[in-house]
């Protein structure tokens, strides 16, 4: 009777299906960083995209900025804004990151690698300020000075789209100091390792040498960094989301 219960046992076990094998290899962390005025909701029309893709998406907004705005002070500045997404990626245990900048963003991306290079694995700056040590946004912008000295009240840059009454997400405005305060970077040695693409938009009609951030995208060049044209508008991942992950998806 032992016997024959024994002889079952091990037939029953043979042909149990096998568990399926779970992926050993880690998904991708991608961490992204809006630009001025807009918070971590400008991202979210790639993050389905991606996860569908098995990546972890994450798109903490700035300080002051995004659903921060009610705490907003005219004393929030540039190094602020860095120390939140390097405690963001140290909070939250991020490693071998793909570290993604929009505009203002790639000034916050330069400062983050500069702090815990070895938190990332690849910078990505999407039509991203690229600062050198010592620059500040204005330095870089200077052709717009006298249209933020306009736009600027009480310590907040509020340019003309934003506006009250217009439905959430919104953009909101951005402290002033955040681009008057000059980026101070001491681990550039470190940070120049880091594998970095440059992706340049273009709107239909125009050359790269015409757009705002080709001076950029030719920094990027000089470092010897893949700069990639797309055509489209300043905000692609919000215009043209699908074109933005397909562009993710193939940077190696």
């Amino acid at each position: 009777m032992i016997a024959r219960l024994l002889v079952l046992v091990l037939v029953l076990v043979v042909s149990l299906p096998a568990a399926e094998t779970a992926p050993t290899t880690k998904p991708p962390v991608l961490v992204a960083v809006h630009g001025a005025w807009a918070g971590g909701w400008h991202f979210q029309k790639i993050t389905p995209l991606l996860e569908a893709q098995r990546w972890q998406v994450h798109r903490p907004s700035l300080s002051g900025l995004g659903e921060h705005f009610n705490t907003a002070r005219a004393d929030i500045g540039l190094a602020t804004h860095i120390d939140d997404i390097v405690n963001y990626i140290l909070f939250a245990d991020l490693r071998a990151v793909t570290l993604l900048g929009h505009s203002y963003g790639g000034m916050i991306i330069t400062g983050v690698a500069d702090r815990i290079p070895e938190r990332i694995a690849r910078l990505v700056y999407l039509d991203a300020l690229l600062p050198a040590d010592g620059e500040s946004v204005l330095a870089l912008r200077h052709t717009g000075s006298a249209e933020l000295a306009k736009n600027t009240r009480d310590g907040f840059i509020h340019p003309w789209w934003v506006r009250p009454g217009k439905p959430f997400p919104i953009d909101v405005p951005q402290p002033l100091k955040t681009f008057t305060d000059a980026i101070n970077l001491k681990n550039q040695a470190a940070a120049a390792k880091i594998p970095g693409t440059y992706i340049l938009t273009v709107e239909p009609g125009k050359q790269p040498a015409d757009d705002d951030f080709f001076a950029a995208s030719e920094r990027a060049r000089a470092r010897g960094w893949p700069v990639i044209v797309m055509a489209g508008d300043h905000n692609p991942h919000w215009r043209t989301p699908e074109a933005v992950v397909k562009l993710l998806l193939g940077i190696k």
